[in-house]
């Protein structure tokens, strides 16, 4: 299975914001573009923004090309405005919905949890990161994760749990309550110039 696996401060440098939500990649500094001195000077085009903020997403959802090029496709499917069914589709990811719950930091951990069989939907293990959940559907974590969990959650503090997320703490389980919204992503992208970018 193909994933990035090198540096991801480096991600977050070179679209210029930061693609989690941890000190190593909010830092004032690490927000230089990537090399020695930085790439300054030289104005970005109408391409160039298009394919910036095609990039931001997918680094924030740890998504591939070919894969992120099959949402868009799907996307633009379907009835409704392209840029919000793509956010939506992405933020339905079973690995984003475990992230958004504050049981673990970042995305990357979050696809780790999946992928070694320790979240649980409906009773039943799922270990595809790219599973999309539906309303109503009761994400479980295997009861031997549920130390580990814990001790992630004390260090999230001030974590902010999504509305259209239902998450109980004491029992570590999340429902799924609504479709998220464009405006309940907390991360700062321009739709438009993504559909724009695949035209």
């Amino acid at each position: 299975m193909a994933r990035y696996l090198g540096p991801k401060v480096k991600l977050s440098r070179r679209v210029g914001v930061p693609i989690a939500d941890i000190p190593k990649h909010t830092a004032k500094r690490q927000l230089t573009p990537p090399g020695i001195h930085g790439y300054r000077g030289r104005r970005l085009r109408d391409y160039g923004l298009r394919l910036n903020e095609k990039q931001k997403l997918r680094f924030h959802y740890n998504v591939l090309e070919k894969q992120f090029r099959r949402y868009v496709t799907e996307a633009k499917r379907r009835k409704g405005n392209t840029g919000e069914l793509l956010l939506q589709l992405l933020e339905r990811r079973l690995d984003n919905v475990v992230r958004r719950a504050g049981v673990v930091r970042t995305i990357w951990a979050s696809r780790q949890l999946v992928a070694h069989g320790h979240v649980l939907v409906n009773g039943q293990k799922v270990d595809r990161p790219s599973f999309s959940v539906k309303v109503g559907d009761v994400i479980t974590f295997k009861s031997k994760i549920h130390p580990m969990l814990r001790d992630n959650m004390e260090s999230v503090v001030g974590h902010v749990v999504p509305e259209w997320v239902d998450f109980t703490p004491a029992e570590l389980s999340v429902k799924v309550v609504a479709l998220p919204t464009s405006d309940q992503v907390p991360f700062d992208v321009n739709t438009n110039l993504i559909v724009e970018f695949y035209r």
